[in-house]
């Protein structure tokens, strides 16, 4: 059976509600973020979108989360980049990057990453920074090339191998709603192929949600531009897809980064709207993956960050920063 993980069955409702927010935040994404930075070749005919601030000695490279681009980076850039440089990029598809080829799995996703770091010349070994499924991305890039990363900072990391703690009958709901979900982004997908996205009423409208509160007008304008695109319908359908397997097994027994500092930071992540034994079966599944994480590594451990959602990175940049400071300069 598919997995059917929060990243699964939720995904008609997390994928496309306007993202949370802190409490009094204010700050918005600069407008710089509306247009490309350094489009990288990484392939004949196909380029990436990369942002990078600050001058510091060493590097820090930061991947977004699933149906992210690099704008949800905005905060831990700006908090960063005095003390190194601090690139973020759009994974093909999304943003201001060019479509990849299909499918959109683990594997295309690290292939880009290799690919990425050694077209735009970093200097290694960097420090990889995932948020959510960026985490499965920038692990598996460690494992890969150990000699290109000096630290892992992993930002509240999904629950993988959920389903063996899942009541049946939720299972059941679950599997129906990836049938709801594929049937709405297929819609969404053949609006977009036709050019009336833009305009489209009813269920479609729910394609385009409102913009989060702190994009600025025109980010707000440039991510609703790409998200009018058929590729980028294209890329979340397929980056969900393999979703399923990517959560469906529980962190591999061998996985391991030796004595690498990895940090994993963890949100509040209350999972509301699940039935009580769903809620303590996704908890449950979550702490057994991120303290597997942690153990992965001689100097790994887990924090905290009791205040933030998911989007620690948005809700809690400081801490995002600060977890990345400390491994930039190790004890």
């Amino acid at each position: 059976m598919k997995s059917i993980a929060r990243f699964a069955f939720l995904a008609s409702v997390s994928m496309f509600a306007p993202a949370h927010a802190a409490p009094g935040a204010l700050q918005q994404t600069p407008d710089t973020y509306a247009l490309a930075g350094q489009r990288i070749t990484i392939a004949p005919g196909r380029a990436l979108n990369l942002r990078c601030i600050g001058d510091g000695p060493r590097t820090v490279l930061l991947e977004a989360g699933g149906n992210a681009d690099s704008t949800t980076w905005f905060r831990v850039q700006a908090l960063l980049s005095p003390q190194a440089r601090v690139c973020a990029y759009d994974r093909a598809g999304y943003g201001f990057s060019d479509e990849g080829p299909m499918p959109r799995d683990l594997n295309a996703d690290v292939a880009d990453l290799a690919a990425l770091i050694q077209a735009a010349r970093f200097k290694t070994p960097i420090v990889l920074v995932g948020h959510s499924l960026g985490s499965n991305i920038v692990r598996r890039y460690a494992q890969l090339h150990p000699k290109n990363v000096s630290a892992l900072v992993l930002v509240d990391p999904p629950e993988q191998g959920a389903d063996a703690l899942l009541p049946a009958a939720w299972k059941q709901q679950g599997e129906a709603g990836l049938v709801q979900r594929n049937a709405f982004l297929d819609a969404c997908l053949k609006a977009a192929e036709a050019g009336t996205l833009d305009k489209a009423e009813g269920p479609l409208s729910s394609c385009l949600r409102a913009p989060p509160p702190w994009q600025s007008a025109p980010v707000a304008a440039a991510s609703r531009a790409y998200k009018l695109k058929p590729a980028y319908w294209r890329t979340l359908r397929s980056e969900l897809d393999a979703n399923t397997a990517i959560f469906a097994a529980p962190v591999a027994a061998d996985e391991s980064h030796g004595a690498k500092p990895v940090i994993v930071l963890t949100a509040s992540n209350d999972v509301p709207g699940v039935p009580d034994d769903v809620r303590k079966a996704l908890q449950t599944a979550r702490e057994q993956t991120q303290a597997r994480l942690a153990a992965t590594s001689k100097k790994g451990r887990r924090v905290a960050v009791p205040e933030a959602s998911h989007e620690i990175q948005i809700d809690a940049p400081e801490a995002v920063a600060k977890a990345v400071i400390e491994v930039l300069s190790p004890r």
